[in-house]
């Protein structure tokens, strides 16, 4: 007997499909990987790559030599994680006397050679009490690996780990298998199974509530996650009252009370609807992995500091943010002021695990304040024979030492630099080094509300509107911030209604591996993106950041899906919602007819 679980609870057993799109870089697909062993120097280059420090194993034994990662190549979202063509492309190079390999994958092999997203058929029981609580709940989450394993436990296993957070309920049993299929195997990509997770979890709250009569919005603020809940593994807390915060935010921008009675009168073939989806997501990985950052600075002789950390730049912004840290720790007044290190050298830049796990702004954020202390305590220490003033009685703002009691500014610090660089009698090139390993986590709160037009006889969804609100604690870099957001919306418009591998079902091959007939989202599919933060500043991190480079993926497809059901009454379990999957459902429903 399940406690609290009577007669009178509703139960619905639905199963929700997420598919498997590529995980697709535009520009890197096309893997150009030039390696270079100079035997001399004992370096071997390959592009830039988001996880130096991780991939150093894997190019040590296929080379037997040092490495240096460098160059722009561009971005990743996912798919670099695992080391595919690097090794191999090392090892060639070692065979030709060291001259420069290229391993040249045209458009169509990278969609069944490189990874694609899990696939998730999620089986969800839920029982409902009438006054639209969960009484109990039971999810199975069925992984499509493909051929081979990459990130497949991991994965599935996040997927399966956010139902019992974000709806907690007294009474829940999770389940979670990879199956090995012959299909591309899947990876890393954008969200690491949360968007799959969202999408069912999010379309069954949906289902639950239209169920009981209760809108969906209200339904969402009666079980959602509350404020001070304590996850019992990762021992994540929901310090502030986000998921409702950032929802009154979207409710208010969607206008979503008269816009849902508006829609309400719809009848005729065209209809309005407005759906709404929450998400929530861990920043980094402990506890279930290493969690551990490196930095160094220098003061150099102009006044400005040069920085260098293992944590790497693939096109997000991630060497400003850590500029801007880092001017902000030792008083430069200037993020311009601070030069910051981009080529990850692994013979010599200090140790950085890389770009994932929307970890690098909050993991990074504690070795630099922990390094800018260090450095600015040195710097305060050689003035104090300068100034003639104690440690304690001095700070540097703006790029200038002062004494605190009166804010007098002593000296500047390319006084001081270029004073320590040539003293005769105390000489001392100033710098700082220091690692911080990471015990903490933090949640991520946000959601979507999406405004739809479907037009039933043409099984077409337009998107009108469509709004994320994320708190992903106090904003480093509002632009950055910003254009990450208007990314993942983008991503999960084509998540919820095109992007799919289409596959011949006799040979096995892939019928749509070309940019022609796999349906990247265009700037024909969006509307305006509108991207709003709630900032709640995180008390585990120094900055008060936690994770957003993955989240804005994750509740854009519930969100529509919900907005079509919304619209239409037709409830669809499969993503993408593409015409031939409306026809058939709006033809099982009565919606259309022959």
């Amino acid at each position: 007997a399940i406690p609290g679980l009577s007669l009178g609870c509703l139960l619905f057993n639905l199963t929700y499909s997420a598919t498997l799109p590529l995980d697709f870089v535009v520009g890197t697909l096309a893997t150009l990987l030039a390696a270079i062993a100079m035997w001399l120097t004992r370096n071997v280059k390959v592009g830039k790559l988001p996880l130096p420090g991780l991939l150093m194993p894997a190019l040590t034994n296929a080379v037997l030599v040092g490495w240096e990662l460098t160059v722009y190549i561009g971005g990743g979202f996912g798919n670099k994680q695992d080391a595919l063509y690097e090794p191999l492309c090392a090892w060639c190079c070692t065979q030709v006397g060291g001259r420069c390999v290229k391993l040249d994958c045209s458009r169509e092999e990278t969609f069944v050679s490189n990874r694609v997203r899990h696939a998730i058929r999620t089986h969800i029981i839920s029982w409902v009490r009438p006054d639209g609580t969960f009484a109990a709940r039971k999810i199975e989450c069925f992984s499509n690996q493909g051929a081979y394993a990459s990130h497949g436990h991991s994965i599935v296993a996040k997927a399966m780990g956010s139902f019992p957070q974000h709806y907690p309920c007294d009474n829940m049993e999770c389940d979670a298998w990879t199956v090995f299929t012959n299909r591309p195997a899947a990876g890393a990509m954008r969200g690491y199974g949360m968007p799959q997770a969202s999408f069912a979890d999010e379309s069954n709250v949906d289902d639950c509530a239209k169920a009981v009569g209760m809108d969906p919005l209200a339904f969402r603020m009666q079980n959602i996650m509350p404020q001070g809940y304590e996850d019992g593994f990762s021992h994540n807390v929901n310090y502030d009252d986000s998921f409702r915060q950032c929802l009154e935010a979207g409710k208010k921008y969607i206008d979503y009370d008269r816009k849902l009675a508006e829609f309400a009168k719809d009848t005729g073939p065209v209809r309005r609807g407005i759906g709404v989806a929450t998400f929530w997501y861990n920043t980094a990985v402990y506890p279930i992995s290493l969690e551990t950052s490196s930095n160094r600075m220098q003061l150099n002789l102009d006044g400005t500091v040069t920085m260098q950390c293992g944590e790497t730049e693939i096109g997000q912004g991630a060497d400003t943010v850590y500029a801007q840290m880092a001017a902000d720790v030792v008083g430069l007044g200037d993020y311009r002021r601070v030069h910051v290190v981009s080529c990850q050298d692994t013979d010599i830049t200090p140790t950085g695990l890389g770009a994932y796990a929307s970890r690098q702004t909050y993991v990074a954020g504690f070795s630099i304040r922990q390094t800018g202390l260090l450095l600015k305590e040195k710097i305060l220490q050689y003035a104090t024979d300068l100034t003639r003033q104690a440690v304690y009685n001095m700070d540097i703002v703006d790029g200038n030492i002062i004494r605190s009691t009166d804010g007098k500014a002593l000296m500047s610090l390319k006084e001081l630099a270029m004073t320590a660089q040539y003293n005769a009698a105390d000489s001392e090139h100033i710098t700082a080094e220091s690692t911080y390993q990471i015990k903490n986590n933090a949640y991520s709160f946000g959601c979507t509300f999406a405004e739809v037009e479907v037009d039933i006889p043409m099984c077409k969804v337009t998107l009108k509107d469509i709004i994320n609100v994320h708190d992903c604690g106090s904003l480093i870099n509002p632009q950055l911030a910003e254009a990450q957001v208007h990314g993942g919306m983008s991503m999960g418009i084509g998540y919820a209604l095109s992007e799919q591998i289409l596959w011949d079902e006799k040979t096995g091959k892939p019928l749509n591996n070309n940019l022609l007939d796999y349906k990247l989202s265009t700037i024909m599919d969006h509307p305006h993106l509108e991207a709003q933060f709630v900032e709640n500043a995180e008390p585990t991190n120094p900055y008060g950041t936690k994770a957003l480079g993955e989240p804005p993926a994750c509740s854009g497809a519930p969100a529509i899906r919900n907005a079509i059901l919304n619209a239409t009454g037709v409830a669809i379990d499969q993503d993408p919602i593409t015409p031939h999957v409306l026809f058939r459902r709006f033809t099982e429903e009565g919606l259309i007819r022959d």
